[in-house]
């Protein structure tokens, strides 16, 4: 019988590339639905596969015990793993394998996109023209103005060397600090984040989502910022605290909010970030790009097809790792 894999990530689906013919190839049952899936979807899906190639799908401790002991691998399409709960992964002895290095450049760009369309009010005024309006509105440029990264990792560096094309003044905070090309680019290194906050115009957040970083934007964090600052999140809905962006934004203390990512996704249709007029938001497209899904896609599939074909390797405390695995058998 042939293993059955659950394919649920939207963008993999998609988006044409050699993706499709690498996963068609194997011979596998693939069952595909359009994620991300609830915490109940997922339960009813629970118990039927071998392997999973997701998305931001809620994979609990309750869906992951019920899916035990078939399945044997999660490929997850993309480098956000806040969403599966791996401590229960790793009682379950279960492999959660990730595809670090493929989507940097494009959510980088993305992130400047937002940027731009927020400090420029490319939205508003594209509107108007649609509308028939000739509404001519004032906006600022980047140029010299002063950018916080909250994490240098790949994204963060990216977003880094784009600011300093601008010629943007780069102010960032982080565990991880890459010394050479802080050097290189000209970082200026904050020891903590209030500092970081407190010294510069426009905040955009790098970083994963934990239990220490859930809000890590926030109202007293937020009033550090000068009056008429910018956040721009492309990373994870829950850094920041909604209700403390809305305030900031009726206040004037920010003059705007762009994001590809929300709490909820997809958003109720009156979620109050969608609908303020100081707002930008996308629908977590950052790293949706006809370049940037096959380098992920492909490497999900060839991630799940060595595991299934070879996933003795996994089980075995000694063995090393490729980059993109983690290693949680122990």
């Amino acid at each position: 019988m042939s293993q059955r894999v659950l394919l649920s990530t939207t963008s993999y689906q998609d988006t044409p590339g050699p993706h499709h013919e690498l996963l068609q190839s194997q011979g596998y049952d693939v069952h595909m639905e359009r994620g991300p899936l609830s915490e109940a979807q997922m339960m009813e899906l629970a118990g039927d596969f071998d392997a999973f190639l997701c998305g931001d799908d809620a994979l609990t401790r309750q869906v992951l015990e019920k899916c035990s002991p078939r399945l044997k691998v999660i490929s997850k399409y993309g480098i956000g793993l806040d969403k599966i709960d791996l401590t229960a992964c790793a009682d379950l002895r279960l492999p959660v394998l990730f595809t670090p290095g493929v989507n940097h450049t494009t959510v980088a760009e993305h992130t400047f996109a937002l940027l731009l369309a927020l400090v420029r009010n490319l939205i508003t005024e594209a509107n108007h023209c649609r509308a028939g309006e000739w509404t001519r509105l004032t906006g600022h440029e980047l140029w010299q103005k002063k950018i916080g990264l909250v994490g240098l990792g790949r994204i963060g560096q990216e977003v880094a060397k784009r600011a300093r094309a601008f010629d943007m003044e780069v102010h960032a905070f982080g565990n991880y600090w890459p010394q050479e090309f802080a050097e290189q680019y000209d970082i200026i290194r904050h020891d903590s984040i209030e500092t970081l906050f407190t010294a510069v115009d426009i905040i955009s957040p790098h970083t994963k989502l934990t239990a220490a970083t859930q809000s890590l934007i926030n109202a007293e964090r937020i009033a550090l910022m000068p009056k008429g600052s910018y956040i721009v999140n492309t990373s994870r809905g829950e850094l920041t605290d909604n209700a403390a962006i809305l305030a900031a934004l009726d206040s004037g203390h920010l003059a705007g909010y762009a994001a590809d990512v929300l709490d909820q996704e997809p958003p109720p249709a009156d979620h109050p970030v969608l609908q303020h007029p100081k707002t930008i938001i996308t629908p977590h497209i950052g790293s949706r790009t006809y370049e940037s899904v096959p380098r992920q896609a492909m490497k999900a599939t060839q991630n799940l097809i060595n595991a299934l074909s070879s996933g003795e390797v996994f089980q075995a405390n000694d063995a090393p790792l490729p980059e993109g695995v983690i290693k949680i058998t122990e």
